[in-house]
């Protein structure tokens, strides 16, 4: 055999032999909760159902120390319908959004407790410290305001994720895609614009069922709440079936969205309240 030969056989041994650096080894959910730097791309490879567990384990270790235990159990509510319907897989558009504003929650718990203070280039991360840290005080005790800062913190992320799929990955979303997205920004729109949510619901709420004008506070107060899942995980049943069928073709306004999502998300707070 020529000397080259042996050398491309040596190399070959030689990469079966040695170790795999630890960081290029897939860390588990609790890993990633517990040393809050497990990168975007990091989460994209997992799966719906350990991304909603390194969730829940961020929350009720990290951020519990923050006073945040339960600060986003919408998004629980998001992931557990991904998980169900066997959407996001990794590598997709979808996932790479996700696992952006998973990103910017962990390195915001990170920031906010002081063991770091790299946001990964996340823009969410500086957000959701700030927000965590006002939490932490005491400072975001009024509804409106508590709900226009994490709007906010998470609105950045998701940002910063649909630049990473579309301008890093080269991905664009799927038609179905686009239209659930436009739920989840209507979503944040209504947390961070709740006097004017109100208003609507006085103004057109008579014509969907006249009792959302009796009960539009009661019903934007669970809605909107961040420490409920029913709300976000009806939500995105009804965005996805409403995206497949695509009822918002072309231009539309918040009001189209209203009406569109209103009615039965107003049912299923009737059913629980």
């Amino acid at each position: 055999m020529k000397r080259s030969g042996w050398v491309v056989v040596l190399a070959l041994v030689a990469g079966l032999v040695v170790p795999v650096p630890a960081s290029a080894a897939a860390r588990s959910p609790g890993e990633c909760a517990a040393s809050l730097d497990c990168t975007a791309a990091e989460i994209d490879r997992m799966a719906m159902a350990e991304r909603l567990e390194f969730l829940r384990l961020v929350q009720s270790g990290p951020a519990a120390a923050l006073g945040a235990p339960d600060r986003w159990r919408n998004i629980e509510g998001v992931l557990a319908f991904f998980r169900d319907r066997g959407l996001g897989a990794p590598g997709t558009w979808t996932s790479h959004v996700d696992a952006a504003i998973l990103e910017g929650i962990e390195r915001g718990v990170a920031l906010a407790l002081g063991r770091s203070t790299d946001g990964f280039g996340n823009p969410g991360s500086a957000r959701w410290a700030d927000y965590l840290t006002r939490l932490h005080r005491g400072e975001l005790t009024v509804r409106n305001v508590h709900d226009r800062a994490w709007s906010e913190a998470e609105q950045a992320s998701t940002e910063h994720g649909v630049a990473v799929a579309e301008q890093v990955h080269g991905l664009r979303p799927t038609a179905v895609e686009r239209r659930f997205f436009l739920f989840s920004e209507f979503y944040r729109w209504a947390l961070r614009n709740r006097p004017v949510v109100l208003d609507m619901l006085l103004l057109y709420g008579v014509l969907l069922d006249p009792l959302i004008v009796l009960r539009r506070v009661p019903f934007v107060d669970w809605l909107t709440d961040v420490r409920e899942s029913a709300p976000s995980r009806k939500g995105s049943e009804m965005a996805y079936a409403y995206a497949q069928l695509d009822p918002v073709n072309g231009a539309f306004s918040t009001v189209d969205l209203l009406f569109a999502y209103i009615p039965e998300l107003f049912d299923e707070f009737q059913t629980t309240r």
